[in-house]
């Protein structure tokens, strides 16, 4: 966003210099009118004093114009500021509605796709056993702080430390199917299981964790490598057919860390929220540009 200073100094600039626009404008227009006028017998003459009023017409005429034109500046920004306000609070909304969402006490995970669409954030609870032989690995990943994460909705930790996220089939044996659990975060030097025996727990267990639905790959991001098993986004369908596990999926909340394993609670639920400062840039440039048009038509007029 540009800073409001350089926008109102920006402004400043706008007005005298349409205005001697105008005025360049308007003398090469009255020059014209007063070197020639055509009289009655057809011959061109000079125009003299009669240019005087019209002179002073085309002058008036074009003081509208510019001020009625210049009135659109204020206009424009203060239904910018407007609609930036409307903007916050939606995002607001958002905001709390995820957070709701993703501290509600969890749910039993349903198994009808068409449910689990409008459970996205949602926090469920399964039972069952992890098949750690078919390991996926998301990376490159930074760790969520999971300890701030409910109040400074995905924080990163400030060490730089990059790894991945280990996904791992898990065989719901309530359900009798089997999906994907983001166990959570490891460092690279963690990534190969032989590197945490201690966390390949293959007793049945529960875990709590929030849905996620499948992604889109974004701009830049490169395309997953299923031969390499380098996964950069969350595509479900192609982890079901590289797992032989359901397309469905829960990111592993922190209390269901096992030990030695990846720490889980690696879901970031961020949203930009930087609407307050369109609002005061938009405004303040309303409120700046207003003045100069007041003082520049109005305040003239009552002198």
């Amino acid at each position: 966003m540009v800073p409001l200073k350089s926008l109102l100094s920006f402004s400043s600039r706008l007005i005298p210099a349409l205005k001697r626009q105008t005025h360049v404008i308007y003398i090469k227009r009255t020059f014209l009118l007063s070197r020639l006028f055509k009289n009655a017998d057809g011959r061109f003459t000079t125009f003299g004093r009669r240019s005087s009023s019209t002179m002073a017409k085309a002058e008036k005429e074009e003081d509208a114009f510019l001020k009625w034109f210049l009135l659109l500046i204020p206009a424009t920004t203060f239904g910018l500021g407007t609609w930036q306000v409307k903007r916050r609070q939606w995002k607001m909304e958002l905001i709390n509605e995820l957070t709701r969402l993703t501290t509600a006490e969890p749910v039993p995970l349903p198994i009808d796709p068409n449910e689990l669409k409008e459970l996205e954030y949602r926090r469920v609870r399964v039972r069952g056993r992890y098949d750690h032989s078919k390991e996926l690995y998301v990376l490159p990943r930074s760790p969520v702080d999971p300890e701030k994460e409910a109040r400074e909705a995905g924080r990163l930790s400030s060490s730089g430390e990059t790894g991945a996220n280990v996904i791992t089939p898990f065989y719901c044996t309530d359900l009798g199917i089997t999906i994907l659990v983001n166990r959570g975060y490891v460092p690279r030097q963690k990534i190969r299981p032989e590197t945490r025996q201690k966390g390949q727990v293959e007793d049945e267990m529960e875990v709590v964790g929030v849905v996620q639905l499948t992604e889109v790959r974004k701009p830049f991001v490169p395309n997953n490598d299923v031969e390499r098993n380098r996964w950069h986004f969350r595509d479900l369908e192609a982890m079901s057919g590289a797992t032989g596990a359901e397309p469905i999926f829960i990111d592993a909340d922190f209390s269901s860390t096992i030990p030695g394993g990846p720490i889980g609670g690696q879901t970031r639920v961020t949203l930009r929220n930087e609407h307050m400062q369109y609002i005061i840039t938009w405004y303040g440039l309303c409120a700046a540009t207003s003045y100069m048009w007041y003082a520049k038509f109005i305040k003239k007029m009552k002198l």
